[in-house]
């Protein structure tokens, strides 16, 4: 094979991410035959078939996982090639969508996100559940999810930025009155928590029931800004990220209880493609990696 066809590949890439014939001949505005046709050719070009037949939808077969992973990294660089042609041509500067979840806390965000701001990126944010980000993901509204867990979603690509210790934090009231005894003092202690969907509410829950710690449970959020505008007024104690443990409890007159050992918060950059291909994801991740959380080692995911 001397050379590919694209647009069969295109084609291809399409019924991939739809799941079926129909829904991608609408989409590409081909009639079903014309669009079955293609895959026959890519099929018998490639020399093995790109689907089976399970039931009345298609399946990926091992070679057919292969190619659309590779067709996602082709097509979002040819996205690439075009915005980055017309931001000469209008002088706009390169565009970053990035999802928020909603457990991610603010200060993380920024973090995270400063290097894309001090290059003069254009940063679009919008938070959600993980869910929701993920769909919009999928559809290419936005360019990357950053996330405290990883997606674990066909098409999904999982990149760890970092990780770092996590504390407990509170009013200085609060957290004096826990110094003594820590961390058996946690136990009946007021607390803010994540909800429950999150990967750090997961691993503090089992942390909890292996030190046989009870706590009163106060509140549970899903908006981690929220949670901390809680704890702020003295609600409760909560658990923030050591990483920004400085810009975190600045503002709002809060102190150290003490760590959670071993736990660990995690944060990825999520996307559709294996690598990342998006010079402004790579730059985010490189920074996170060598400067907000100090050269995380790299744990394998479903990408890196």
């Amino acid at each position: 094979m001397d050379w590919l066809n694209f647009h069969h590949l295109r084609y291809f890439w399409v019924v991939a991410r739809e799941g079926s014939v129909s829904r991608a001949a609408k989409k590409l505005r081909l009639t079903q035959p014309t669009v079955s046709e293609q895959l026959r050719e890519l099929g018998a070009q490639l020399g093995e078939p790109l689907f089976r037949r399970e039931g009345r939808g298609l399946v990926l077969t091992e070679l057919g996982r292969s190619v659309a992973q590779i067709a996602d990294e082709i097509f979002a660089l040819g996205d690439q090639l075009l915005e980055t042609v017309r931001g000469k041509a209008t002088g706009r500067p390169l565009r970053l969508a990035v999802g928020l979840s909603d457990a991610v806390p603010k200060h993380v965000a920024f973090r995270i996100l400063e290097p894309a701001l001090d290059a003069r990126v254009q940063v679009t944010c919008r938070e959600d559940t993980p869910s929701r980000l993920l769909a919009d993901l999928a559809s290419h509204a936005l360019d990357v999810v950053i996330s405290d867990a990883p997606s674990h979603e066909p098409g999904a690509h999982d990149h760890l930025l970092g990780e770092c210790g996590v504390s407990v934090w509170g009013t200085r009231r609060l957290a004096n009155e826990l110094r003594v005894g820590y961390p058996r003092s946690l136990d009946g202690a007021p607390f803010l928590l994540p909800s429950a969907s999150t990967g750090l509410r997961r691993e503090l829950d089992a942390w909890f029931v292996a030190h046989k710690i009870r706590p009163t449970v106060v509140g549970e959020f899903q908006d981690a800004a929220l949670l901390g505008v809680f704890a702020e007024a003295g609600a409760g104690l909560y658990v923030a990220p050591d990483a920004i443990a400085a810009e975190a409890r600045r503002p709002r007159g809060l102190v150290r209880a003490g760590p959670i050992k071993p736990l660990r918060a995690r944060y990825y950059a999520i996307t559709v493609d294996r690598r990342l291909v998006h010079p402004a994801v790579s730059l985010v991740a490189g920074s996170a990696r060598a400067k907000l959380f100090g050269a995380t080692p790299r744990r394998r995911t479903s990408a890196t």
